[in-house]
């Protein structure tokens, strides 16, 4: 049985519409790339659609495997605890579904890679 995927980014959440609205573009560019996986974009705080709200979407949407990605660059306490926390009460009401958590961002080549891009391209 084939198993359908979703990728769940959660990030902080901010007051400021624009702030969110980033997370919104990279589900955007990972729905373009894969346009079979279930995409959908959190926010801890401050904004919805929370946690458990885009959980309970990616079920809706099909999904039995959501992996949930930190949109976060380290370790830190969210990533450590706070989300954990918060997707095992999200799963919880689906025994069903497998779920993974992947590493923060982290020190990724690929973000290398963006640093070195957004230098070039900054003005004095």
């Amino acid at each position: 049985m084939s198993r359908r995927r979703a990728i769940l980014l959660v990030d902080h959440g901010s007051r400021r519409a624009e702030a969110n609205a980033v997370l919104d573009a990279v589900a955007d560019q990972l729905r373009a790339r894969d346009p079979d996986c279930v995409v959908r974009a959190s926010h801890m705080e401050l904004a919805e659609p929370t946690l458990l709200q885009a959980f309970e979407a990616c079920v809706a949407a099909g999904a039995d495997e959501i992996v949930v990605q930190p949109y976060f660059l380290g370790p830190g306490r969210h990533s450590s605890d706070d989300i954990p926390r918060l997707v095992k009460q999200a799963a919880a009401d689906h025994p069903g579904v497998r779920v993974a958590i992947a590493e923060p961002l982290g020190a990724h080549p690929g973000l290398v890679d963006a640093v070195l891009e957004r230098v070039a391209r900054a003005r004095s």
